[in-house]
């Protein structure tokens, strides 16, 4: 795996063909450290399963909204498109946490935070000596076409 890859779990692959999420379910993405790295076979992820970086700093707990379900996927002639207008930044911070290893794109609204997938941050990133930006493809994070 490569900085930068975004990888879906199984898992929610899935649960997405099987409608489960809502188009006003608010998509958030949070920063973990390596405690324990995501995998697609991940079975059932939540973003409990999976450490946050500390709040001293500039993260806040849970992380950065996305948008929600509906904007996130879009389909123009039989191209389905996953994507975010908003590409989540931190700024540096000296009480900022030092290890920051994967980005997790979760369901807020879900009682369970069910994750959808994870990106790669070519870890450990120090966000008390930079900033860190999360800039997604300009042609999204997925597209399914037939």
């Amino acid at each position: 795996m490569a900085v930068g890859d975004i990888t879906f779990f199984n898992e929610a692959k899935a649960y997405m063909l099987d409608g489960g999420w809502e188009a006003a379910d608010d998509l958030k993405l949070a920063i973990c450290d390596n405690t324990t790295a995501p995998t697609a076979a991940t079975a059932s992820p939540t973003l409990s399963d999976f450490t946050q970086v500390g709040t001293a700093g500039t993260y806040v707990s849970g992380g950065t909204s996305l948008g929600n379900w509906g904007a996130f996927v879009t389909q123009s002639s039989g191209t389905v498109t996953m994507d975010s207008t908003t590409n989540p930044t931190w700024a540096q911070n000296a009480s900022n946490d030092t290890d920051a290893y994967w980005g997790i794109v979760y369901n807020d609204t879900d009682a369970s935070d069910a994750a959808l997938c994870y990106v790669d941050l070519g870890g450990p990133v120090n966000m008390a000596t930079g900033s860190l930006t999360v800039t997604w493809n300009a042609s999204g994070l997925a597209t399914i076409s037939a």
